[in-house]
């Protein structure tokens, strides 16, 4: 009997030292995964800071999230995140399909950039929805061998911000509140999709808000005000320098009119 009770304390022990190293080592897989596949299923620069993992409550924080734009496009960054707070499930880790209990992005900036007939997360979402079908975007795991899947229980974005790029705001800022995106069981309950296939529900959540009549209608309300500006200002011009001064106004205001009618 004596024997049995050492033989299980000692499994009991060894699962414990399993799971505190599994996680010890998850902070650097999860930064080179993120680094390393992220742009090959965004096709743009995506890079993270740091990761912090607490061993005792399984929780990680991604530190400095960063996701550039598509080519083309000049604005500072697609999203910027100073934090994101991921719930990993650490028994999942050795298996096929990685449970996410739950992620947390607070505060995310976001540069909503329109060009002729596209933006930024159009483009991305093109590229995402690419890299999903070519089938070859399954995070890596530890051994080499096949790809792992994820399931994310709950995502949740809040208190994010969307800025408004464009040419002829002429360094103006136009900004909008993001509205809470909160989406459940990507991946289906059991089975998990793909880090790109996951993306590309997150995106299109994502877009689906930027685009949304609540952050369109401020977003709009302040390209009027910068128009009236623009009047006001045309309107010197006229008096100052004369008809080439008050045409090129006009060139710049004209830019700004049907901005969300593509």
């Amino acid at each position: 009997m004596k024997k049995l009770w050492l033989f299980i304390a000692t499994v009991g022990v060894f699962a414990v030292v399993v799971v505190i190293f599994g996680l010890s080592n998850l902070g650097p897989l999860i930064k080179k995964a993120v680094n390393t596949q992220g742009p090959k299923i965004t096709g743009t620069e995506l890079s993270l800071g740091d990761v912090d993992v607490s061993l005792l409550s399984g929780q990680v924080t991604l530190q400095k999230f960063l996701l550039g734009n598509p080519q083309g496009f000049s604005s500072p960054h697609a999203v910027a995140v100073k934090s994101i707070f991921v719930d990993v499930d650490e028994k999942s880790l050795t298996g096929e399909t990685i449970i996410i209990e739950r992620i947390e992005v607070v505060g995310p900036d976001i540069y909503y950039e329109k060009g002729l007939g596209s933006d930024n997360f159009k483009a991305l979402q093109n590229n995402i929805r690419r890299a999903a079908s070519s089938g070859s975007s399954s995070a890596p795991d530890e051994s080499g061998g096949g790809g792992k899947k994820l399931l994310i229980r709950e995502l949740l974005i809040r208190d994010g911000e969307v800025h408004l790029a464009m040419k002829g705001l002429a360094g103006q800022e136009i900004s909008a509140a993001l509205p809470v995106i909160r989406l459940q069981n990507i991946g289906g309950k059991d089975s998990g999709v793909s880090p790109a296939e996951a993306a590309r529900e997150i995106f299109a959540a994502l877009y689906g808000k930027i685009s949304s009549p609540d952050v369109r209608g401020v977003l709009t309300e302040g390209l009027q005000s910068l128009q009236g500006g623009a009047e006001q200002l045309g309107q010197q011009a006229v008096e100052q320098a004369g008809e080439k001064a008050a045409g090129e106004v006009e060139a710049a205001k004209e830019k700004l009119k049907g901005l969300f009618n593509k």
